[in-house]
């Protein structure tokens, strides 16, 4: 019998600075073209930019109620019934909201230019804290299309 796979990030090591399984997870997710290393630095130095910038809470704190302020609760997703399309609002698991939330931040970081990466990053993460930033802005764009769609709930699957 195969082993299943599963992508949550429970599995993975905790990284070594601050014993968390999600920065580890974010790091991943940061890194392009296996330099995992550049990746990590990436983070860390966002981190330690984070510290400067809010010196009463730890920067992991900061971090991790970014990534939970960007998590979405529900999401449209397409369903085809009698040959039209509806956009139906769903609930979001808690493994895709993890996921949709890390690849807006990321997505919102990457998108910023003339800085390096890991400013780009910590500002963004101070914004997603805050509430306030482009991956807050795709949160509630999302949440918005939702509520738009409510009527075509029933059509849930």
């Amino acid at each position: 019998m195969a082993k299943k796979f599963t992508a949550s990030y429970e599995q993975l090591k905790p990284d070594p600075v601050y014993q968390s399984k999600l920065a580890s997870k974010f790091i991943n997710c940061l890194m392009w073209g296996g330099k995992k290393s550049v990746a990590s630095n990436v983070f860390y130095d966002a981190m330690k930019e984070i510290e400067k910038k809010i010196s009463d809470v730890s920067p992991i704190e900061v971090f991790e109620t970014a990534v939970n302020n960007v998590k979405p609760m529900l999401e449209v997703r397409s369903k085809r019934v009698g040959g039209s399309n509806y956009q139906v609002p769903m609930q979001v698991g808690p493994k895709r909201q993890l996921s949709l939330a890390i690849r807006w931040i990321l997505a919102a970081s990457r998108g910023k230019k003339g800085k390096p990466m890991s400013l780009r990053l910590a500002s963004e993460l101070m914004d997603a804290y805050r509430k306030e930033g482009a991956a807050m802005t795709t949160r509630e764009n999302v949440h918005r299309m939702a509520e738009a769609n409510k009527a075509f709930a029933h059509f849930a699957w």
